[in-house]
């Protein structure tokens, strides 16, 4: 899977850590930034991914920070983006069962280290379901602008 992946500084730790999960499963992982712990704005970093996963160039999006909230606010911004912010392993399932959810989002400051690499593989791993979440999903397409 080709998994684009961003972060300001607050997410950066937890971004090293995905990427190195990602490769050693044998994904094709984009760093998009930012690339120390040095203060900076998350959407410079955001923005860029949530495009190059709707443009189709990537498959998945990955995006981190400090809550997670603001880069999910950012990332369903660009039409087509799906971004859940998930805290644990449930809400990773659900992202995908329900909402196709093609981007995930993380906040380094609220998430046990020690659960990320299950709520990631959760995440990649689950199917959509289809059925009545596509509805639902093609009514909220429909009005995106």
């Amino acid at each position: 899977m080709k998994i684009a992946i961003g972060t300001d500084h607050a997410g950066y730790h937890y971004k090293e850590k995905i990427k190195r999960l990602l490769a050693a499963q044998g994904h094709e992982v984009k760093d998009f930034g930012t690339m120390s712990e040095e203060a900076c704005d998350y959407p410079d970093f955001i923005f860029p991914v949530a495009k190059a996963v709707a443009s189709g160039t990537f498959d998945r999006g990955i995006v981190l920070g400090g809550s997670g909230n603001g880069e999910a606010i950012a990332a369903n911004k660009i039409k087509g983006i799906r971004c859940s912010v998930c805290w644990n392993v449930l809400s990773a399932e659900m992202a995908r069962r329900h909402n196709d959810a093609n981007v995930l989002s993380f906040g380094q400051r609220m998430i046990d280290e020690k659960a990320l690499e299950a709520i990631v593989q959760t995440w990649l791993e689950t199917p959509f379901e289809g059925g009545r979440h596509q509805r639902r999903i093609q009514k909220i397409e429909d009005l995106s602008v």
